[in-house]
Order: structure tokens, then sequence, then C-alpha cells
């Protein structure tokens, strides 16, 4: 995991600063149902606070024009570096990117409840992440259990979600070991945990080992269970960093952020197997400098899969067969520096982009037909964006109102600018 100025091994050295505890060719057989397309939509955007940001800022995306429109922000809450949402729009849970919590060599994972009409955040409970910087935060798909990737600690944890949507004490937890042949992989570094739709299984990737680990999920329990092969591993040096099942669930495509490279992955939802069908780079033919990816995303009907690279500040848009065959369509100018994270809105009409260096969220319009990318000339500033996140169901917000709960403690000034000066991404 990479960021510009700043590494995540930097940040690991200041174990002793903390956070008081907080006060989606042809068709792949996949058909999405019609529905009405509401108005607009609702975005949450995570920050790191550290370099500036403000927290969790709430956006209004018009659906008839991809404009973008800053509604509020949650404050107090420390380097909410990634989101998640349960799929009724109820709860909010960030990652809390930071190296000690209270005292442990932990970050943290935050629960909020959204109030149903204006969104806004209240904070529930906080849990220690088990592990330094945790970097990806999921929900499972029934809803009952929350999952972390600890980029620093090297490992993964499964926290149930209580009646009032608050987490639990861990359920499980997965320490990885290994190290790679690149300079940045010198230790495990997971950085992404999440069931497939059937809630079968568990996938993990470990940006450190090149391993994507497989677990058969207790969707009971909130268990990680070893499967055979327990793994499937990337060329070495690849380091997979995130990965996103297709709809129809017989595909994984993993970006590799050090080689800057695509892998579709057959998957076996019965014997839970990884299967390699093609890997092809993100970048142009001839490109020579330097890129990392960053974020995989698959549009809603299955046909497209999108990857973004920081350094070469692009979108990379592949078609998919019904094989998983990928063939690149195009590559479109992020019109910011650092992609760390896009995402597509339910419809599949707009792509977002979070230009971490750039400070900005820009739209695309999507051609359903070709999946190309149109940069609609227009932007949001956000200081630091991390993370995107589309509410699943539309709400009504008044603009300007103010994100308010109990203020979670942040971190002392003085340990937040120590943080700014090497906290990585």
């Amino acid at each position: 995991m990479i960021k510009s100025k700043l590494t995540r091994r930097g940040f690991l050295k200041l174990s002793g600063l903390g956070m008081a505890a907080v006060t989606l060719p042809e068709r792949l057989g996949f058909d999405v149902t019609p529905f009405a397309t509401p108005s607009e939509y609702y975005l949450y955007v995570g920050s790191y606070t550290s370099a500036g940001g403000e927290g969790i800022t709430l956006c209004r995306l018009s659906m008839q024009t991809g404009s973008l429109q800053k509604v509020a922000v949650t404050r107090n809450v420390s380097e909410p570096s990634f989101l998640a949402m349960d799929r009724q729009g109820r709860y909010l849970y960030a990652v809390n990117e930071l190296g000690a919590y209270q005292g442990m060599a932990s970050g943290a994972v935050s629960a909020f409840a959204v109030h149903p009409t204006t969104r806004a955040l209240t904070l529930i409970n906080q849990q220690a992440s088990r592990g330094g910087a945790p970097c990806f935060v999921s929900v499972d798909a029934n809803d009952k259990f929350v999952m972390v990737a600890n980029y620093g600690g090297g490992n993964i944890a499964v926290f149930p979600i209580q009646s009032n949507g608050g987490l639990g004490a861990a359920t499980d937890t997965r320490q990885f070991q290994g190290s790679g042949p690149h300079p940045n992989q010198k230790g495990p570094h997971a950085h992404q945990l999440m069931t497939n739709a059937a809630n079968q299984y568990a996938l993990a990737a470990d940006l450190g080992t090149d391993r994507v680990m497989i677990y058969r999920f207790d969707a009971a329990l909130g268990k990680l269970n070893a499967t055979t092969p327990a793994s499937f591993s990337t060329q070495p040096g690849a380091g997979p960093r995130h990965f996103a099942f297709h709809p129809g669930g017989k595909f994984v495509f993993v970006i590799n952020e050090l080689n800057s490279t695509l892998l579709s992955l057959a998957f076996d939802g019965t014997q839970g197997t990884l299967t390699q069908v093609q890997s092809l780079s993100t970048l142009p033919a001839g490109y020579t400098g330097t890129s990392y990816c960053a974020e995989v995303r698959v549009s809603p009907d299955g046909k497209f899969v999108y990857g973004s690279n920081r350094g070469h500040n692009s979108i990379a848009v592949f078609a998919v067969d019904s094989l998983g065959k990928l063939t690149l369509v195009q590559h479109v100018s992020t019109q910011g520096q650092w992609p760390r994270d896009f995402i597509l809105d339910p419809t599949g009409t707009y792509l977002l982009v979070a230009n971490q260096q750039s400070h900005t969220i820009v739209p695309f319009k999507r051609d359903p037909v070709s999946g190309k990318l149109t940069a609609l000339g227009t932007s949001l500033a956000i200081t630091a964006p991390t993370s995107l996140l589309v509410a699943p169901t539309p709400g009504a917000v008044a603009v300007g109102t103010a994100l308010t709960g109990p203020p979670p403690a942040q971190i002392p000034a003085s340990a937040a600018n120590a943080l700014g000066s090497c906290l990585g991404s």
C-alpha cells in the first residue's frame, strides 16, 4: 500500500501515538432487476484527518447531471480511511487507521447510526481493530458481522454487529505470516477481507505475501475456517491489494498494487477455490513511469471491470466475457492525482473518483454499452479523500446541516502533526 509522500512503515514507528476512546463483449447470464432510479444518491467520503481531512463528508449526487454537492461533515473522528455500510443503510462503519489505540498496538473500527432522513452520523461505539493501521472494512452479506483488514498488523478480524448497530468483541482473528520480494513486502500486509454474496466464503488479500487467503465463513458464529487449498498465490512481488466479486458469483477480479496488474480468477462457490483465467497490465503499453494500483470495481451488470492507477492517474476499463476473459477498452485520466478510491452509483450511470493528492472528487458519465467513461468537467474539493461509499437508499438532507453527535476524542494535535509526516497508504 503506497501513499505519495508517506509510508506506512514510518507510520508504524509511531506506536506510541494513540486515539482515545471515541465519546461493482457479452453478458454473463446475470440479470439486473429494473428499478426506479432516484433523483439523487448520497455519498460518504472518508479521509486522512492527519493530512487535513475533515472527517467523514456527506455529499449529494444528482442523477440528472452527475454533479456533486457537499452537504455536511462528521468531524472529531480520527483517520476514517475506509467506510462500509449495512445493506439497509442504517449503520456506517469506519476504520480508524492508527498505529496505537487505548495503549494497544492497534487501530480502531467505529460504528455509527445513520439518521433515516438527515443521514447524519451518531457514534455508537468503537472496538480496537486487533492490529495496527486498519485499512479496509466490510459488512458480511447477512449484515451480521463487520470485517477488518489491518495493514500494519498483517492480520484480519471479524466483529459481531449488535442489535443497536454497535460492534461487539471480535469473534475471530487471523494472523498472516511471511514476506515478499518487493521492498514494501518485508512482512504481511492484510488489505481486504470480504465475503461472497452467498456468505459462504470470505477472501482476504495479503499485499505483503502475494496471497489471497480463502476461508469458509461460519455466518452464525463469525468464524473463519481454513480451506484446502488455503490460498491463491499471485506472481511474486505483485502485491494483491483489493478484489471484487463478479455479480454472477463465478469470477473474482484482483488488482495488484505493486506490479500494476489485474487478475481474473474463476471462483468455485462450492469448493471455494480460485483458478487464474487471465492477467493483464492496468497501464498503457510503453508507460515507464512509477504507478501503483489502488481500487477495482465491477459494473452492476457485470459487463465491465474498472481499476485505478496511482501515478499514471487513470482508470483502466476492461470488458469481461462469459469466460471471465478481459479486453482493454480505455484508459481515462482521473483529472487529478493519486486515485486512491472510486465507486459506481447503484445504477452504473456515474463513476466517482477520489483523487487523494489533488483533494478532489471527480464524476464521470459511464456508457452502459461500451463501458467507456467521460469526464463531466466538474469536481468537488475535499481534502485528502481516501474512501467513497454510496448510501444504498436515498435520503433527504438539509444543505449545510452539521452532522453532530457524541463527539469522539481526537488524537492530540502534536500526534496528528507527526502522523501527517509519516502516515502511509
